[in-house]
């Protein structure tokens, strides 16, 4: 398991702030002789011990670094496989991979493939559930495009209902590496790929996949 390794960078300050209220919300219990001291101490640590599993940032180095290998770029469940016209950036049909993002899944978002990042932008929006159909465009989101070389790839950042608040760490120009951070995206929500239609998929719908380590699809040579 990976669920206590380290800690991501993005969760330092709030895991500061919220562990010294609770510390002192707890002394000053425990001082006064409160009968609340107790379950408090209890709510406390189930609290802190939640935005320490959500905040993880297991190390997972891609063993085979192949941009015709795509690989998921986070954890969670598949929860959509379909065709459709991508019409922010290309302009025609796609094939689109979703997967969504539990608070209890790790949380760091990671470059499917390598290559240097063609379009970047970040769109404000709507707050809808993740899984919502519409989610995709009118939530707040960012889109990027890949460029291997050889194929473009797009990748949504999308926030849900709790998701408030998404960290991208990429730039248009930029070029990067297979399996490093691209981002992260707070308290559930959902990572959207549109493939080229030659594309073989490696996954279902319902699936369970891990940034790094599972193969979302094969592209074309």
């Amino acid at each position: 398991m990976d669920i206590f390794i380290r800690l991501h960078r993005e969760g330092f300050a709030i895991l500061t702030v919220v562990g010294l209220l609770l510390f002192f919300t707890n002394v000053l219990l425990r001082t006064s002789g409160s009968v609340y001291f107790r379950p408090v101490l209890a709510i406390s640590l189930m609290v802190f011990g939640f935005l320490m599993q959500f905040f993880r940032d297991p190390e997972r180095p891609i063993e085979r670094k192949d941009n015709r290998l795509v690989y998921a770029p986070a954890d969670g469940r598949i929860c959509a496989i379909e065709e459709v016209v991508e019409k922010e950036y290309f302009g025609e049909k796609r094939l689109q991979v979703s997967i969504f993002m539990t608070p209890f899944n790790v949380h760091v978002n990671r470059n499917p493939v390598g290559g240097i990042v063609r379009y970047f932008r970040y769109h404000p929006g709507k707050y809808l559930v993740a899984w919502h159909p519409k989610s995709s465009t009118e939530n707040e989101h960012t889109t990027v495009v890949y460029d291997t070389g050889e194929h473009q790839i797009l990748m949504r950042q999308i926030a849900g209902a709790l998701a408030r608040r998404i960290r991208w760490y990429v730039s248009e120009g930029q070029t990067v590496v297979q399996g490093d951070d691209m981002g992260f995206i707070k308290f559930g929500s959902r990572v959207d790929l549109f493939l080229p239609l030659e594309a073989k998929l490696n996954v279902k719908i319902d699936q369970t996949v891990r940034g790094n380590r599972d193969i979302i699809a094969y592209l074309p040579e």
